[in-house]
């Protein structure tokens, strides 16, 4: 089995931004086609055609309808994938020692020559970040696009994870959170950047800004109204005698 570091040189990881993130998928397109092309083994399909369609995805959103206590219900879109835990429950249950997370920036990997596909790191994750291969019998999950980040061959905007540099509503951010002066560290300090489940005690490196409150909508006007309105009650000149000569047809 594999240890957990006594510390990392750095903690990289994604803060999410839940009030901008619109359920487009397209960072689920992205990791899906690049973690198939690029790295390890290809993330397989099972049926993509067929009635019963089933494959490995590393990245997901979910979408739910929430109720506020004042004003109309809000959809709220909820990417998830594996976050990256200072205090990674999958890594010690492993018993091949597949699992594992790197001292010189936290990233949680998996060794996929050495996994068995037992799962048991699956069953360890309270946030379900973890799917079986079932072409390939191993267990993978979000790498944070570790050969991207680290590649010298690609141009400085590239080298983030493919999420982060797809999503078109700017609503994922990549950085080191164990730097107070990180860009990333400082938006989850003036957003109030929360853990998912806490209560769990994996400290998820990965941070969620929550959806900023939304004014009343009683007595709000419709935002398109002034563009409505007729620009004049009656109109004049060339266009009065235009509109009158229609009103004959």
């Amino acid at each position: 089995m594999t240890q957990l570091p006594a510390s990392t040189d750095r903690q990289l990881g994604l803060v999410i931004d839940l009030d901008t993130c619109v359920g487009c998928h397209a960072c689920v397109t992205s990791c899906k086609g690049w973690n198939t092309e690029n790295y390890g083994a290809p993330l397989s399909d099972q049926e993509p055609y067929g009635g019963d369609p089933s494959g490995t995805f590393l990245n997901r959103i979910h979408s739910y309808e929430v109720q506020p206590e004042t004003g109309p219900a809000q959809l709220i879109h909820f990417p998830k994938s594996c976050l990256h835990c200072e205090d990674a429950p999958c890594v010690p249950v492993c018993p091949t020692g597949a699992s594992y997370k790197r001292s010189e920036d936290g990233i949680v990997l998996v060794n996929e020559s050495d996994c068995i596909g037992c799962g048991l790191c699956a069953w360890a994750c309270p946030y379900g970040a973890r799917e079986l291969d079932q072409a390939e019998g191993v267990m993978k999950k979000c790498t944070l696009c570790v050969d991207r980040i680290y590649n010298e061959n690609l141009p400085e905007e590239d080298r983030v994870p493919a999420c982060v540099r797809t999503c078109p509503a700017g609503a994922r951010h990549f950085g080191d959170l164990s730097d107070p002066e990180s860009a990333v560290s400082q938006l989850v300090a003036e957003r109030g950047g929360m853990d998912l489940m806490p209560e769990q005690g994996a400290r998820p490196a990965n941070k969620y800004l929550p959806p900023r409150p939304k004014d009343s909508w009683e007595g709000e006007t419709d935002v398109l109204a002034p563009f409505l309105t007729p620009v004049a009650e009656e109109p004049k000149g060339f266009l009065g005698w235009l509109d009158r000569a229609l009103e004959k047809i």
